[in-house]
């Protein structure tokens, strides 16, 4: 039987970071094994389902580049299946007015409830086995549903999925929440991550194993089912920087212009933008690429720093990062103040590297900012 797969989450919105690990693993598996990965949509609670909620979660896949096989198929539209999976159920009885399954080894519990909806564990087993999903690769927080969902697909005569569990992703208090900063692929979307850096990140968390910079590609080479991360993963927000640090400059100069001039305000020269490009292979983010064409763009009010002109006076009209970096240990050599020099040159406390500032403005420009 050839390897078929899902990604089945509820429709609340932007994927939550476990979810898409859970979304890659399942890619990276079917990939691995030459097999499908079918998308279905656990919509049973209406209540908390909607189509633009849906929608969220398919944006976030395409942002990713995880692509499936079939579907979206829609527990919802399942309904009458799952009450007539219920009918012809071994071990079913109906008291407190609902459908309770009483199976080998396990304390009864309800399918149905009493207005005819289908309880979680019971529409999931029915849709793995008429979907004929053969492995179900999910985060370790389902542990405790396998045994049910097992006797489940064995009460309608089917033979049970090979159920495999990854890590639970967790921030800095356990579970992790919006609190964290980057709970959802839209929060990192937002923060500029490129979707390859998430992808290489998420992929190197899935199984241990060797591995650094990886494309898609790369990750399903290095895939391995057996190598499954167990227990609890927590975000490393400094290993994901660095990744993305490196997609980024790995791209082709037209690729990452276009990515940066989507992100800035509508009117951005497109040229001042293509001619920083060099500097702009230095930034974590795109946001911080943003950030590094305003200051570029947008002069601050003077803050005199002459001992910066003097420096500066003596380098080169433009900077790669050898030499940007070379103009910043002069600076720290001649005693002046790093802070000051980035407030002379962009008018900001933060923002991009000293270095990257350097590389992106021209040395006249520079030297107007600071004299």
């Amino acid at each position: 039987m050839s390897v078929r797969v899902r990604f089945a989450p509820s429709p609340t919105g932007s994927l939550h970071l476990g979810s898409a690990l859970t979304a890659l693993a399942n890619r990276l598996f079917a990939r691995r094994h030459g097999g499908t990965l079918l998308l279905r949509i656990d919509d049973t609670d209406t209540e908390r389902s909607g189509p633009g909620m849906e929608a969220g979660i398919l944006r976030d896949l395409g942002w990713l580049g995880i692509a499936w096989d079939e579907g979206p198929l829609r527990q919802s539209d399942r309904f009458d299946r799952y009450r007539e999976a219920a009918a012809a159920a071994r071990g079913v009885e109906i008291r407190d007015g609902a459908c309770w399954l009483r199976a080998p080894g396990q304390a009864p519990f309800v399918i149905l409830r009493g207005d005819g909806r289908a309880t979680y564990n019971w529409a999931t087993a029915v849709d793995d086995h008429d979907e004929r999903i053969t492995d179900v690769i999910r985060g370790n927080d389902h542990l405790s549903n396998t045994p049910l969902q097992e006797a489940a697909v064995r009460a309608i005569g089917g033979e049970p999925p090979r159920y495999l569990h990854h890590a639970v992703i967790t921030g800095d208090a356990g579970k992790l929440s919006k609190r964290d900063g980057a709970a959802s692929i839209a929060d990192l979307r937002i923060e500029g991550y490129p979707p390859e850096a998430v992808v290489n990140y998420l992929g190197l968390i899935a199984t241990s194993g060797p591995g650094d910079v990886l494309t898609l590609d790369g990750l399903v080479e290095r895939f391995d089912e057996r190598r499954l991360a167990r227990g609890t993963v927590k975000v490393d927000p400094g290993r994901l920087r660095a990744l993305s640090t490196r997609h980024l400059a790995a791209l082709p100069a037209d690729d990452l212009v276009t990515r940066v001039l989507d992100r800035c305000p509508p009117g951005t020269p497109a040229d001042a933008v293509r001619a920083l490009e060099p500097a702009l292979r230095g930034v974590h983010t795109l946001a911080e690429a943003v950030e590094l064409v305003e200051c570029v763009l947008v002069a601050p009010d003077r803050e005199p720093l002459p001992e910066l002109a003097a420096i500066r006076a003596r380098y080169p009209e433009r900077l790669d990062e050898g030499g940007a970096r070379a103009l910043v240990d002069e600076l720290r050599r001649a005693e002046v103040p790093l802070r000051r020099a980035r407030r002379a040159l962009t008018g900001r406390d933060r923002g991009p590297e000293l270095w990257a500032v350097f590389a992106a403005l021209p040395r006249d420009e520079a030297i107007r900012r600071a004299a």
